[in-house]
């Protein structure tokens, strides 16, 4: 038996005739057109086969507003996909070779792979909130590992971001109520951080720099007095700053 192989590619509108027509040409068989119903459009799959391998190449977001070229002039057998795509989908298709006018099925409703029940809504909000939170949190995460070590420490109340993130899914009563809580802990530890003493800033010495600028262009015996002078000077003020912090 032979083996089955199969891979996917994507297409672009404005290829896929060039494309039907060059399969042709090369003895690839024509298997289907697949349609399928996303948040961004119609997706449209191209389906050839040749020698147990099945090509499919993929058109992504097909609005309203686009028109396909048929591939009925070089497959005549794809009219059926073709005019089943436009009666189920609503996907505009130029020059069918055999179009039945939008009657190919008897429908009760124009479109009915299109049509969104109030279930199916009411999922994809849910999901669109809980990728959007998800996303923020993942950014609200992001942005507090790339701040300076110090700030980090300071307390900090939620953003709006981790906020979204902790309600998303929650019904109203619920979600009011998390966000209440997380607002008054985060005005409890900043009434905290304020009545905290500020640390005495630490006392430093003179950076390496400093100390040549000032010895620059004094002889040798005089400068090793003033950097010696220099260093003695910020070890008493590092001494004397741990004392006061004891």
């Amino acid at each position: 038996m032979d083996k089955f192989t199969q891979t996917f590619a994507p297409l672009k509108l404005g290829q896929v005739h060039d494309l039907a027509a060059a399969r042709a040409a090369e003895g690839w068989r024509y298997v289907q057109i697949l349609a399928v119903n996303t948040e961004e459009g119609i997706d449209l799959v191209y389906s050839y086969m040749r020698d147990g391998h099945l090509e499919n190449f993929t058109v992504k977001a097909v609005q309203k507003t686009d028109v396909v070229p048929s591939i009925t002039d070089v497959f005549l057998e794809a009219f059926v996909c073709e005019n089943e795509i436009h009666d189920l989908y609503d996907v505009a298709i130029a020059n069918i070779a055999i179009d039945f006018g939008g009657m190919f099925y008897q429908l009760s409703s124009k479109a009915p792979m299109t049509v969104v029940s109030p279930e199916q809504l009411a999922a994809r909000e849910k999901a669109k909130k809980i990728a959007a939170a998800k996303a923020a949190k993942e950014a609200a995460a992001a942005k507090k590992a790339a701040e300076p070590a110090a700030s980090a420490s300071a307390p900090t109340g939620p953003t709006e971001e981790e906020i979204q993130a902790k309600i998303a899914g929650l019904d109203p009563e619920k979600a009011a109520r998390v966000r209440a809580a997380m607002e008054a802990k985060a005005k409890k530890a900043a009434a905290a951080a304020a009545s905290a003493p500020s640390p005495a800033p630490a006392a430093t010495g003179p950076t390496e720099e400093e100390i040549q600028a000032k010895i620059a262009g004094l002889d040798p015996e005089k400068a090793a007095k003033v950097r010696a002078a220099l260093e003695a000077k910020a070890k008493r003020a590092q001494q004397s700053a741990e004392g006061k912090g004891e």
